[in-house]
């Protein structure tokens, strides 16, 4: 891998991906570059804050509501889960269950449990149970 950075200015910021084949990795790295500057607002203690979606560990709704998990805290977010969806579709986070989204590249590690769920481990250490019915997208996703 050959990576370049050239100072130009009277250009604005501009990234070209050069590849042999356009792959999953390729994709996926485009979609890490694509969250680079991608923040979402959420609320906590009736402050406003501006939170980068890489920092994200997971989407919850409970009661109606939304909430934002960090790996150190908890806000809650206007947007429903399937707007979500829609904002972060293709940049690494998925639906694990009805109620969650989770960003794969803060999964540690996977442990397949005995009712074909698959228990997530987070950088944090807390622990998420992706539901049956998204294990197979988890699968394609990770390549495993």
């Amino acid at each position: 891998m050959d990576i370049q950075i050239v100072e130009h200015k009277e250009c604005n910021m501009q990234i070209i991906i050069k590849c042999k084949q356009i792959d999953n990795e390729v994709i996926r790295l485009k979609n890490h570059i694509e969250l680079f500057d991608n923040k979402l607002s959420a609320k906590k203690d009736n402050e406003l804050y501006f939170i980068n979606s890489s920092d994200v560990l997971y989407f919850e709704s409970v009661d109606n509501r939304t909430f934002l998990y960090t790996a150190d805290d908890v806000m809650e977010i206007n947007q429903r889960l399937y707007e979500l969806e829609n904002i972060l579709s293709d940049k690494d986070f998925v639906r694990i269950s009805k109620s969650q989204i989770v960003n794969i590249n803060r999964i540690r590690s996977l442990k397949p449990e005995l009712n074909r769920t698959i228990l997530a481990t987070m950088c944090n250490n807390e622990q998420l149970s992706i539901s049956r019915k998204y294990v197979k997208t988890i699968r394609n996703i990770l390549s495993i």
